[in-house]
């Protein structure tokens, strides 16, 4: 009890303690006027003081601890004081609809917008998002992700149309020239290997063999035999390396027909390679068993690993927060802000999700009042409500006894003038 209430109790003790000395000292003086009139109001001030005494004390407990019959209202009538304090903040102060009609009037994403805004520059905030941050980053397990990247990559790969790759990449080919580059590339490589010594040995020896296994009969077969006997593998060897150089020579010139016919066919093949419909059967089977022998986990791994440790330095910076964090949270607050059918969308959402929430715990106000007054045992109950409104109480003693000071005195003066 705080010293006021404290004061309070001591004045109704007081004017009770008044009355009571007032009454007594005035018993000696009662034949006179003055005594008559004081006495009176002595002695009504004591009676209605002793009353309201009485009355305030029955709320709470017996008075003087005598068990007179309704007295100690409160303590026996706990439950119902309980129900009716629960009815009262159910259905007069705390309804439903008056709780809706509140929030109704609150615009909650401003208030959350201004919060986040202001919250977002807080040194424990930044600290606070830096740590989390890290700490969902630590926990990605990379070796759970490496499988289903891999199907994933292994899906697209194997669902990719072959033959729409070749026809770009063989339009692209011709567009660009490189079919002539690879020509040209072609002949000079072919020219380079042909003018070495080791190529007329090996050209040679495949010419004698081609002429010593050339099946044929009678004279034919009798010339063949001949030449073979008249003839080198290093003849024969300088005889192909001088055709094949001649040959590559020419093929070089712009103007070659042959050069032209080549570069034509291969052009024309490559301008239609996606309508072999056998050679993209094959090429697409080819693709899919090499898609399906792939092994990607490792390689994914890897990967993942190397940027789970940079997406760790990056967000262990000091300036993450400032420089990644707030401008994206700014940027999508101002993009809310400025779009009004978003705004009201949001709001409405938020009151339906609170109208929901109230509706299904607003009998929990009860629950929460009654739980919390029935973990209290009934004397402190009773000693918190006199705490909380024993000064009104007392002061109604106070008021009991002197109005009723005064109404001894009216009374007093009315039997004087009556009789």
């Amino acid at each position: 009890m705080n010293k006021r209430d404290k004061r309070s109790r001591h004045l109704a003790a007081i004017s009770l303690a008044i009355m009571g000395a007032g009454f007594i000292a005035t018993i000696p003086f009662q034949d006179s006027l003055i005594g008559k009139l004081l006495m009176g109001g002595f002695e009504a001030g004591l009676v209605g003081g002793l009353a309201d005494w009485f009355a305030v004390t029955a709320l709470f407990r017996h008075p003087l601890g005598i068990p007179i019959p309704h007295t100690a209202l409160l303590p026996k009538n706990r439950d119902k004081v309980t129900r009716a304090l629960i009815n009262m903040l159910e259905n007069d102060w705390l309804t439903k609809e008056s709780i809706m009609d509140k929030f109704k009037q609150i615009h909650i994403l401003d208030k959350i917008f201004e919060t986040v805004e202001k919250e977002l520059h807080s040194e424990s905030v930044k600290k606070s998002i830096q740590s989390f941050s890290l700490e969902v980053i630590r926990k990605v397990e990379v070796e759970k992700f490496a499988p289903s990247i891999e199907q994933e990559i292994k899906g697209f790969l194997l669902s990719a149309d072959t033959s729409v790759f070749l026809q770009k990449a063989s339009s692209h080919v011709l567009a660009k020239e490189y079919d002539e580059a690879a020509f040209n590339y072609v002949l000079t490589e072919t020219e380079k290997w042909a003018a070495k010594d080791e190529a007329k040995m090996v050209l040679g020896k495949l010419g004698k063999q081609a002429i010593e296994t050339t099946q044929a009969d009678g004279l034919l077969k009798f010339a063949i035999q001949s030449f073979s006997n008249m003839i080198t593998e290093e003849k024969i060897g300088n005889m192909l390396q001088s055709f094949i150089l001649k040959r590559m020579n020419n093929l070089k010139k712009s103007d070659n027909q042959y050069r032209h016919m080549i570069l034509e066919k291969v052009r024309k093949e490559l301008g239609g390679i996606s309508e072999r419909e056998a050679l993209m059967l094959e090429i697409q089977s080819w693709k899919n068993k090499m898609v399906d022998d792939m092994d990607l986990s490792g390689q994914i791994k890897g990967v993942l690993a190397k940027a789970k440790d940079r997406a760790i330095e990056f967000i262990e910076k000091d300036s993450f927060v400032d420089d990644s964090v707030i401008p994206i949270v700014k940027k999508f607050i101002n993009e809310i802000k400025q779009d009004d059918e978003k705004v009201a969308a949001i709001e409405s959402w938020l009151h339906a999700k609170i109208a929901g929430l109230i509706e299904r715990n607003h009998s929990k106000i009860g629950k929460l009042v009654r739980e919390n007054l029935d973990k209290l045992d009934t004397e402190t109950l009773i000693d918190m409500m006199e705490n909380n409104i024993g000064k009104d109480l007392q002061w109604i003693r106070v008021n009991g006894a002197v109005c009723g000071f005064l109404i001894g005195i009216g009374l007093t003066i009315f039997k004087l003038v009556v009789m």
